[in-house]
C-alpha cells in the first residue's frame, strides 16, 4: 500500500501544478473519509460484471487486473497476489462462457486470438479449455466434410446416371444398326414349342451332366430318384418357364429399372481398401464391415443409436466372412483368408476366442450362426492355382462349432474330395442347413443328425450364393454364369422364378471375389452385388420389373438387408459402405 500513498502525493502535485483547486479540495475531502482508505469492492464488481463483460470490453477488463497486480508487488502480499490470479482466471472464463451463451462466437475467437499463445504456453490451467476448443473445431470440420461428401455423392450419382443414359443410347443405336427390332419379337407359345421340341433332349440345369452325377453320389436313393424321375413334359414346361422369363428380361432390361427412391442415406468412409463384407447386426442398429486389408469396423449409421459398440478390429489377413450372433448384437464372428476365425464380444470390446481351421483347409469362405442353438458353421476350403476365385478353391470342409466351449462338434459329411462349399444358410429354426458348391450342387443337411438329406444340381457353373426364401418353401441360388433361380423345396428340381443378371455378375467379375444375394425382410426384393457401380434390386413377387441402387464410384462387392426395415447396405471397391433407406 506504500505505492498507493506515493500515487496520492503525485495526484496532489499534479492538481496543484495545473491549478485544479476545486478538484484538489474534493480529492482531499474524499481521502479524509473511510471510503478513501480501501478498495471499493462493490463498485469494482459492478464495473466488471455490468460494464466490461456485458459490453465485451476485454482490453479494459485485462487492464484492470494488470493494475491490481501492480498493487501487490511486495513479498508480504504474496498470498493476496495468488488469490488475485485465481480471481482473474475465473473472471476471464466467465467472459468466455458469457460470450458463448450470448451467441457471440466472434468475441470468443477474438479472446483466444489475442491471448491464445500466452495462455497455452504460460498458463497450464487453460489447457483443458483449449482441448474443448479443439474438439469443437474438429466437430465443425467433420460436419462440413460430411456435407461436402453428401454433395459430392449427389453429384457423382448425377454423373453416373448421365453416363448410364448415354450407354443405353449407344446400346440402342447398336441394336438398331443390326436390324433387331425387339418390339416386334414374338415369344413362341407353349403349344407350338411342344410340337417342335417333341422327342428332343433339353440340355440344361434339369438334365444331369456326368459331373453332376458323380457329385451326387452318396445321396439317399429317394432324393436321387426324385431328381431323375422328371418326365419330358415337365422338363419342357420348366424350360419354357425359363424361356418366357428370359424373354421378359430382354423386353425390360436392368437398364430400364428405375432408381430407388431414397428416404435417407449414410456413407461410411472408415476403410482404406476395398470392402470384402458388410452385415447388419441382429437388431439392425449396428453394422460390421470388413476390407481386404484385414480391418473390421463396427459402427452405427444413426446418430441417435449409442455408439458404445463401435470398434476397430485388426485381423492381420484379408477378411472373407462376417456373421453376427442371431439373438443379440453381442458376438461377431470373423473369418479370414488364412483360416482364422475370431469371436469378437462387442460389449466387452475384445476377442473372446481365436480359432483356426485345419491346415488342409486354410481359407474360410463363409460363416453362419444358428438362429436358435449356440452353434455356428464354417465353410473352409483348400487352395490351388487358378484364374478365378472358384479355380483357386480346392476341396471342402464343413464344420459345426459350439459357441460356448469354442470347440468343433462335428464335420458334416460331403463325400470323398468334395468340391468347395461357397455359401451356407440356416432355415428359421436352425434344423436345416443349405450349402452351395463349386460343382453347381446345392446340398441340404439335417443338423440334428449331422447328415446330408438331399441335394440337386442347381447350375451348370459354380454356385456363388444360396439363401432360404421368406416362407422357407423355396431356396434362392446365384451361379457364376449370372443366373438366379428360386427352387421349390416341395417339388425338388422345380424352378419357381429366375433372372439373368450376367450384366452385373459377369464371369470376369468372379476373378477376385464371389458375388452374393440378399433378400429383404418381406422376401419381395432380391439385392445382388455387381461388377458395375450400381446393383439391381429384383422384385421376386408381383409384376414390377425391379430397381437400381444409387451409384458408388466402383463395383459393389457386398450387400445385406436390414432385418426388419426397408433398408439395405452396400459395400464397394471404392472403400465406402453405404446404408440406404428406401421409400
Amino acid at each position: 500500500m506504500e505505492n498507493m500513498q506515493y500515487a496520492e502525493e503525485l495526484v496532489k502535485e499534479f492538481l496543484v501544478f495545473r491549478g485544479f483547486t476545486s478538484t484538489l479540495q474534493s480529492y482531499e475531502s474524499e481521502l479524509s473519509t473511510e471510503i478513501g482508505r480501501n478498495f471499493q469492492v462493490d463498485k469494482i464488481l459492478d464495473l466488471v460484471f455490468s460494464v466490461y463483460i456485458p459490453k465485451y470490453q476485454l482490453d479494459r477488463l485485462q487492464g484492470l487486473f494488470t493494475f491490481f497486480k501492480q498493487c501487490f508487488t511486495s513479498p508480504a502480499d504474496a498470498e493476496l497476489f495468488s488469490a488475485l490470479i485465481k480471481l482473474e482466471l475465473s473472471v476471464l472464463r466467465y467472459y468466455v462462457v458469457n460470450a458463448l451463451k450470448s451467441g457471440r462466437q466472434d468475441k470468443v475467437v477474438e479472446f483466444f486470438g489475442a491471448n491464445g499463445n500466452y495462455l497455452l504456453q504460460k498458463r497450464e490451467d487453460w489447457q483443458a479449455w483449449f482441448a474443448l476448443l479443439k474438439i469443437s473445431t474438429e466437430k465443425n470440420t467433420i460436419k462440413c466434410l460430411k456435407n461436402d461428401i453428401k454433395q459430392l455423392n449427389n453429384k457423382l450419382s448425377e454423373l453416373q446416371a448421365l453416363l448410364e443414359m448415354k450407354e443405353t443410347e449407344i446400346s440402342q443405336l447398336r441394336r438398331n444398326s443390326t436390324g433387331v427390332d425387339l418390339g416386334n419379337m414374338n415369344v413362341p407359345n407353349t403349344s407350338a414349342a411342344d410340337s417342335s421340341l417333341e422327342g428332343q433332349d433339353m440340355p440344361g440345369v434339369f438334365e444331369e451332366s456326368s459331373a453332376s452325377r458323380s457329385a451326387a453320389q452318396g445321396f439317399d436313393s429317394q432324393s436321387s430318384s426324385s431328381v431323375k424321375s422328371s418326365t419330358r413334359d415337365e422338363k419342357l414346361h420348366k424350360s419354357f418357364q425359363i424361356s418366357n422369363a428370359e424373354n421378359e428380361q430382354i423386353l425390360v432390361t436392368e437398364d430400364d429399372f428405375p432408381e430407388v427412391k431414397v428416404d435417407f442415406q449414410e456413407t461410411f468412409l472408415g476403410h482404406n481398401s476395398s470392402i470384402s463384407c458388410c452385415r447388419f447386426s441382429a437388431s439392425g442398429s449396428n453394422v460390421a464391415s470388413s476390407s481386404v486389408d484385414g480391418t473390421v469396423r463396427i459402427w452405427t449409421y444413426d446418430s441417435s443409436t449409442p455408439s458404445s459398440k463401435n470398434a476397430t478390429i485388426y485381423c492381420g489377413s484379408e477378411v472373407s466372412a462376417l456373421s453376427w450372433e442371431c439373438r443379440s448384437d453381442r458376438l461377431l464372428l470373423i473369418g479370414t483368408a488364412n483360416g482364422g476365425i475370431k469371436a469378437w464380444n462387442a460389449d466387452a470390446k475384445r476377442v473372446v476366442c481365436d480359432l483356426s481351421t485345419s491346415k488342409d483347409f486354410p481359407s474360410v469362405l463363409d460363416l453362419k450362426c444358428s438362429p436358435v442353438e449356440p452353434v455356428f458353421v464354417s465353410a473352409a476350403a483348400s487352395r490351388r492355382p487358378g484364374s478365378t476365385i472358384f479355380d483357386r478353391t480346392g476341396f471342402a470342409s464343413l464344420t459345426v462349432w459350439h459357441m460356448k466351449t469354442w470347440k468343433p462338434l462335428t464335420v458334416l459329411p460331403l463325400g470323398e474330395d468334395p468340391p468347395a462349399i461357397t455359401s451356407v444358410c440356416f432355415n428359421h429354426n436352425g434344423k436345416i442347413l443349405a450349402a452351395s458348391a463349386t460343382d453347381g450342387m446345392i446340398h441340404m443337411f439335417d443338423m440334428s443328425a449331422g447328415l446330408q438329406i438331399t441335394g440337386w444340381p442347381a447350375h451348370d457353373s459354380p454356385v456363388s450364393s444360396v439363401l432360404f426364401g421368406p416362407a422357407e418353401t423355396s431356396i434362392f441360388s446365384l451361379g457364376s454364369d449370372g443366373k438366379i433361380f428360386e427352387w421349390s423345396l416341395h417339388n425338388q428340381g422345380q424352378i419357381l422364378w429366375s433372372r439373368d443378371c450376367s450384366r452385373f455378375c459377369s464371369p470376369e467379375s468372379f476373378s477376385k471375389r464371389m458375388h452374393e444375394i440378399s433378400l429383404d425382410s418381406d422376401g419381395k426384393r432380391l439385392l445382388v452385388t455387381s461388377g458395375l457401380v450400381r446393383a439391381p434390386i429384383y422384385q421376386v413377387q408381383g409384376h414390377e420389373s425391379g430397381l437400381r441402387t444409387l451409384a458408388h464410384s466402383a463395383s459393389i462387392t457386398s450387400v445385406d438387408w436390414h432385418p426388419t426395415l426397408p433398408m439395405y447396405i452396400t459395400g464397394s471397391a471404392d472403400n465406402s459402405v453405404r446404408v440406404t433407406s428406401i421409400v
